[in-house]
């Protein structure tokens, strides 16, 4: 596969996931608070390469990369995400400015599971949730391990594992997994968009 394919692989798995977890998010109400970004300000959030890809592709298209990679240079360790866009002194309270082409973290957060050492699922969320919504996640953490249907983090990262190895295996800290994500994109169309047919003589 070429980086454009590896791409819109990676947006349909996104698509098949987004499936499941609105079906997990409506039965069992654990839905973020509404206007919550503590977990989009946190600068320590990590991320791979290729799960970006759709979004450096998109930012690409609409000539946006530039502009975009200018903005990441000037970012430090300390720097919340770039698609995050705050609406309160403490960055607490804002939304996603690009939600369609939000990375797998932001994805799986809130509305999948992980196995602990006894092989039961939990459900990874935050402590926003688990106290704001105390009834509600103590409901659906017994019916995940029943016959409540819950994307497994685990299974969804191994689909990307089987796309690029390489863009997955190395979690970075988010804006610099979009950096070199739009960096990757502006290669790879450099070169595919600037490469000249070879004369018919040789062939």
């Amino acid at each position: 596969m070429n980086l454009q394919e590896k791409s819109q692989e990676v947006r349909r798995v996104f698509d098949e996931l987004d499936v499941e977890t609105k079906a997990f998010l409506e039965a069992s109400k654990l839905t973020c608070i509404p206007g919550c970004g503590f977990c989009c300000s946190n600068p320590k959030v990590n991320a791979s390469v290729l799960e970006f890809l759709p979004l450096a592709f998109d930012l690409y298209d609409k000539g946006k990369a530039e502009k975009a990679l200018e903005m990441l240079e000037s970012k430090d360790e300390e720097s919340f995400c770039i698609i995050y866009k705050s609406m309160s002194l403490d960055n607490t309270k804002g939304f996603c400015s690009d939600y369609t082409n939000r990375g797998l973290i932001c994805r799986l957060f809130s509305s999948s599971s992980r196995k602990n050492k006894e092989g039961k699922k939990e459900i990874i969320t935050c402590k926003k949730i688990k106290e704001g919504k105390k009834s509600e996640f103590e409901a659906a953490s017994k019916s995940i391990n029943e016959d409540l249907p819950i994307p497994l983090n685990s299974g969804i990262y191994n689909q990307l594992y089987n796309i690029d190895f390489q863009l997955t295996a190395q979690q970075l800290p988010i804006n610099q997994a979009i950096k070199k994500a739009i960096e990757v994109v502006l290669t790879y169309k450099f070169y595919t968009e600037n490469q000249e047919p070879e004369a018919s003589e040789n062939f």
